[in-house]
């Protein structure tokens, strides 16, 4: 119990109760399980982005096998899984292990502020209540990467002057009815993908209009190899089975592909023929090399069932101008709707969007190199979950989990009170996620920078980093001090900017 006298210092602060900070509190908990830590999430529930998203049809784009925690068996027969069954399964694992019981909700962090002099982060949290303070030793941000506030805003010529409704999936009316509309969804990302079959099965007449092609790659939607093994095996050997089957299986494929893009590209223009027919096979073929951009699943072929069906339409043009009554293209086409969806992407942020200050002096992310992918260099006792762009989120965040508990670990056993990652100089700086996905292009000059070698690198390569990150040395370019030994609020190596590609 904390008093005015005595004010509470944490040992770490979870920023954000999603997928990622639950699985923080349960590593973290493993090491140390008399550690004082809280996780400070900004709704009034937890869950993440499987909580604030509600449009239709909301699932997964990866299999929950590699998305789902390693220390807690997914149950549910879908391995391409819908956002509730998601959002009760982090539910579940909070409760199950008394994570829950650390979160605060409604705690937003806007600032922060380090002291070297002190060894401690002040947050600037907002509350209902208004503003206040947190004092913690260590800072975790599992916020993702993306803004809950502001999704982006595409330039639509005279979406203003649209006579229906305009809805963006991020902001989706809990009690909207599509029964009988016209629904025009602008954009070809997993989220359009998601959306069209969904609506045309609640009975809405929808088209999806896309600018440019992505390639979509069909699934099914549960693993017999998962009906095989249940019941034969524990749930625990199961998961773990399906676990590493599926980190296998994305490894090849994606090592397949960026090796043989033609190759690849002739396989997914086939899966498209066998599923939706030779019409639709320009709809779905990219003009760049596959996963250049996240490759999009269609789970059950049912973006395909509805194309078949004529309860969805695809047109690829651009946009001339939104009328009242709908959108005339480039072209001249003309396509009727009472109803636009604008899923156009989303807009970067970092740390939850939160200032920072080390010792008086701000911060600025793009100067700096990320080490290990999950800590930032020259900012002290700071780490930062980042997933995988061609893999499960979830396999990268439990890496950066377990990594930063040894390093909080570390520093109770050698008494350290900060721990700084001080980068070697003349490293060659890159962006950190490199792909030609437009949030990620749009949002590159506010992410941190990334080196070709470790451990200043992030590869989108599971099966390396798994080597490098389950247990790496917590010393390796890694500065650890006591108390009141100032740390150095500019970037420390003298790097030079790499283009992306």
């Amino acid at each position: 119990m904390t008093n005015e006298t005595t004010p509470e210092v944490l040992d770490v602060v979870v920023i954000g109760a999603g997928l990622s900070g639950i699985g923080a509190g349960y590593r973290l908990t493993e090491r140390m399980p008399d550690l004082k830590y809280a996780i400070l999430e900004r709704r009034p529930s937890l869950g993440g982005t499987w909580d604030l998203f509600r449009y239709p049809g909301i699932r997964s784009d990866s299999d929950m096998y590699t998305l789902a925690y390693p220390f807690e068996p997914w149950q549910h027969e879908r391995a391409i899984a819908a956002g509730s069954d998601i959002l009760d399964y982090i539910k579940h694992t909070a409760t199950k292990y008394g994570i829950d019981e650390h979160i605060r909700y409604e705690h937003e962090v806007v600032r922060g502020d380090w002291s070297s002099e002190d060894a401690l982060w002040t947050l600037t949290v907002r509350t209902a209540d208004g503003e206040q303070e947190v004092r913690t030793r260590f800072v975790y941000a599992c916020s993702g990467y993306y803004s809950y506030d502001e999704p982006y805003k595409a330039d639509i010529p005279g979406i203003d002057d649209f006579g229906g409704t305009v809805i963006h999936p991020q902001f989706w009316p809990a009690d909207l009815d599509v029964t009988g509309k016209r629904i025009t969804v602008i954009g070809s990302g997993a989220t359009a993908i998601t959306l069209v079959p969904a609506l045309a099965d609640a009975g809405a007449d929808v088209t999806m209009l896309q600018r440019t092609p992505s390639f979509v790659l069909g699934q099914p939607g549960r693993d017999p190899l998962n009906r095989l093994l249940r019941g034969r095996v524990s749930d625990e050997r199961r998961h773990a089975i399906l676990r590493n089957k599926n980190v296998f299986l994305q490894w090849g494929s994606y090592q397949f592909a960026r090796r043989a893009p033609k190759l690849t590209t002739r396989a997914l223009r086939a899966g498209v023929r066998m599923s939706a027919g030779t019409s639709h096979m320009e709809n779905f073929t990219a003009p760049y090399n596959p996963w250049d951009q996240r490759l999009c699943l269609v789970p059950d072929a049912d973006l395909f069932k509805v194309l078949k069906k004529d309860g969805a339409h695809v047109v690829t043009d651009t946009i001339e101008r939104v009328e009242a009554g709908g959108i005339r293209t480039t072209s001249g086409t003309f396509i009727d709707a009472d109803l636009i969806v604008t899923a156009t992407g989303l807009s970067l942020e970092m740390l939850g969007g939160a200032e920072v200050f080390v010792d008086g002096d701000k911060v600025d992310l793009s100067e700096r190199l990320a080490y290990r992918g999950c800590m930032l260099e020259g900012v002290p006792n700071v780490g930062m979950c980042v997933g995988y762009i061609n893999a499960s989120w979830g396999l990268r965040s439990d890496l950066s989990n377990r990594f930063i508990a040894r390093v909080v670990e570390h520093m109770r056993t050698t008494g350290s009170d900060i721990a700084t990652p001080v980068a070697p100089p003349g490293l060659e700086r890159a962006p950190l996620l490199e792909m030609e996905s437009g949030y990620l292009q749009r949002g590159a000059a506010l992410m941190p920078r990334k080196a070709k070698t470790p451990p200043w690198t992030m590869r989108q390569d599971y099966l390396a980093e798994a080597r490098e990150m389950k247990n790496p040395p917590v010393t390796t370019d890694m500065r650890y001090s006591r108390r009141g030994e100032p740390v150095a609020a500019t970037p420390t190596s003298d790097g030079v900017e790499a283009s992306a590609r």
